[in-house]
């Protein structure tokens, strides 16, 4: 059953073709309308498509990748742009990434993973990063779309987004 009013999530990174593009899809997959899932990037390069490893290990693991797109957190501050209700960044702060930042007033909270497009090797190789990647991003949407949402507020969404980020 969908909830006619799910809570909107918006997964960020830099380029908008791996880790966010995983999290959004896998969100979206197993969420059963709790949440709605976006990604976006803070720079994505010029004609960026989602990395064709990400699109592999989601339909290999039967998620859709149906309407999935890399694009420019700048759609998400145009007047029609839903309202977020959790921001996420998926980037890896130890790796020296630049995390985006995101104005306003939803809840927000990092989770990093390194990124599974730079792993270096033969395909089989690279497809295991994404494949793993793709298992800890599950672990934590595990746990967050177990919560009973309606009772939480922004404050304690946010708090226990940054606690699954330890998880």
């Amino acid at each position: 059953m969908t909830d006619p009013n799910p809570l909107n999530v918006l997964f960020l990174c830099t380029h908008n073709s791996a880790r966010s593009i995983l999290a959004e899809a896998t969100l979206n997959h197993m969420s059963k309308g709790k949440f709605k899932a976006y990604s976006a990037g803070s720079s994505p390069r010029d004609n960026q498509i989602p990395n064709p490893m990400a699109l592999q290990t989601l339909e290999k693991a039967g998620i859709s990748t149906e309407g999935l797109s890399s694009k420019s957190w700048d759609i998400f501050a145009l007047p029609d742009a839903p309202h977020m209700d959790l921001v996420i960044t998926v980037c890896d702060n130890a790796a020296g990434e630049v995390c985006p930042y995101w104005p306003g007033q939803p809840a927000t909270a990092h989770w990093g993973y390194p990124d599974p497009s730079e792993a270096v090797g033969s395909d089989e190789v690279k497809l295991e990063a994404f494949k793993q990647t793709l298992i800890q991003i599950k672990r934590r949407l595990d746990l967050l779309t177990s919560l009973p949402l309606a009772s939480l507020s922004k404050m304690a969404l946010e708090n226990t987004a940054r606690e699954l980020a330890k998880k």
